[in-house]
């Protein structure tokens, strides 16, 4: 099976194997086909021609209002969109998304089966030339005469047994005067094409979870990092509350309480460990690969979201290979409506079949033991069907309105994702700024308790609350900026990953 990245590579000439273009050189064939051939290219096409629907697309995206625009050269690396973000781990980690994910391997094989289906349908405008070679004996009864009719009065005393010889071909060949074999060429070619911009989104989906998973390990890196260290404050604050405790300074109960304050600390670090496996395995499922085979060394998220060029909303229906996949399903069911129109034509085949027979070798390939024939036939529509051929011009019909809704329905789905990322990019932003002023005023926080713990001012009590206090603000903006990178991942993702329509397969 080819690879996907032999696919992306290789050119759509090394997918699509060439048709038929000739046929044996016999004679009476050429003569026969030529003006068939070109009644057949003066033929009508029935069925409406294909026009894009019509969506409502708005003039700019909402949610851009007061969130500042991505730069002209901010631009989205086109197949690679992981690139953006400068994580060497992220880009190793996406390159073996397209080699061995199961899910783009059982994508691309369908996109080859709609390559292949293209074939199968263009194999219809060429004539089926079949051959073959036969040889029978026939024996007649003693009640029959050498000619095989009945005779009157005696019976014949005897028998005879014939042999007969024949090497024969034939040639079918159905004329496409109503289009119905080159609408059903166009509706394969749409169908491939949908195919292919569904393993576009396969891929496009399966990277976009990876790198959604990965910030979200990298912030759980991050939370660790952080109780990790804190767990260490907090271990000080005990040996400093036992010392205290030792002098008759401090009661028991400030012992107990730091104490209950670390072994909470220590169990929230080790909780962290459970869903940092998940994600990791996650990970290894999206690469193909068994979980116990990838390992990624922890490292807290030290990154900043990139700017992202949203551009315009018109663009999007060129940038996501979804809806470039809902609009060619909707080609594709324009063109069966022509197809079950041609349905109510008559079928007009030209047949010819010729060869040689005889009744022994030595006659049988000689000139006077040849034998043709050649006639058109036309095969009418039958008198009563049950009202078949309509039921089925519906229903076609029906499906051309259903894929027409699921394309608008797409591109509206795409308008809503778009503007949710740009909404929560825009509000995490301004929330982070104000976490992090949290964040610094909690650490000054824990100083002044500490010393004036120490200084006997207040009590155990109040360092821990405050403590709690800078931990949680600490654990809160590590969160704020995993959610950051993933809805930068996911707003590129959803803006197409540097996709354009302009690259599916001609499937010609």
């Amino acid at each position: 099976m080819e690879t996907w990245k032999e696919f992306r590579a290789a050119p759509l000439a090394g997918w699509i194997k060439p048709g038929i273009t000739s046929m044996a050189p016999a004679k009476l064939i050429r003569l026969a086909t030529i003006p068939f051939m070109l009644v057949a290219l003066a033929g009508c096409l029935v069925g409406p021609n294909y026009v894009r629907p019509k969506t409502e697309i708005p003039p700019s995206y909402k949610e851009l209002k007061g969130w500042k625009q991505a730069q002209p050269q901010a631009s989205i690396p086109r197949g690679q969109w992981w690139k953006i973000f400068g994580d060497p781990e992220l880009n190793s980690l996406e390159a073996q998304v397209s080699i061995t994910n199961q899910n783009l391997a059982a994508a691309e094989a369908q996109f080859r089966e709609a390559l292949a289906a293209v074939q199968v349908a263009r194999a219809g405008y060429f004539p089926v030339v079949t051959a073959g070679i036969s040889t029978s004996q026939t024996r007649i009864g003693t009640g029959f005469s050498s000619s095989g009719s009945a005779v009157s009065g005696a019976p014949v005393s005897s028998s005879s047994t014939t042999s007969e010889l024949r090497l024969s071909g034939d040639v079918s060949w159905e004329l496409d005067l109503w289009g119905e074999i080159r609408r059903t060429v166009e509706a394969s070619r749409a169908s491939a094409q949908a195919s292919a911009a569904d393993l576009e989104g396969v891929l496009l989906a399966a990277t976009g979870q990876l790198a959604e998973d990965y910030f979200q390990l990298r912030a759980l890196d991050s939370e660790q990092q952080i109780l990790h260290t804190t767990v260490a404050a907090y271990g000080e604050f005990l040996r400093l509350t036992k010392n205290r405790y030792a002098t008759g300074v401090a009661s028991q109960a400030d012992v107990l309480q730091a104490q209950t304050q670390l072994k909470t600390a220590e169990a929230q670090e080790i909780n962290i460990g459970v869903q940092r496996a998940q994600l990791e395995h996650a990970i290894a499922l999206l690469m193909g690969k068994a979980p116990s085979d990838v390992s990624i060394p922890p490292s807290p998220l030290n990154l900043a979201p990139p700017p992202v060029p949203a551009g315009i909303p018109s663009e999007l229906l060129e940038r996501r290979p979804d809806i470039a996949a809902a609009e060619r399903a909707v080609s594709a069911a324009n063109a069966e409506i022509g197809v079950a129109i041609a349905a109510f034509y008559p079928t007009v085949t030209l047949n010819a079949s010729g060869g040689f027979e005889a009744t022994n070798v030595a006659q049988w390939l000689a000139w006077p033991s040849r034998f043709w024939s050649l006639g058109p036939g036309i095969l009418g529509q039958p008198i009563f069907e049950g009202g078949l051929l309509r039921a089925e011009s519906e229903e076609v019909r029906a499906a051309y309105d259903a894929a027409v809704a699921n394309y608008r329905q797409t591109v509206l789905t795409a308008f809503q994702q778009v503007e949710n990322e740009l909404a929560a990019l825009r509000i995490l932003e301004r929330e982070a700024l104000v976490q992090d002023e949290a964040v610094e005023a909690a650490k000054k926080s824990v100083v002044v308790e500490t010393n004036q713990y120490k200084a006997g001012v207040v009590s155990a009590l109040d360092v821990i609350t405050t403590q709690t206090i800078a931990l949680s603000d600490e654990l809160t903006a590590a969160n704020i900026l995993g959610q950051r990178m993933v809805a930068d991942a996911l707003l590129i993702q959803y803006l197409g990953g540097g996709w354009q329509a302009g690259s599916l397969p001609l499937c010609e």
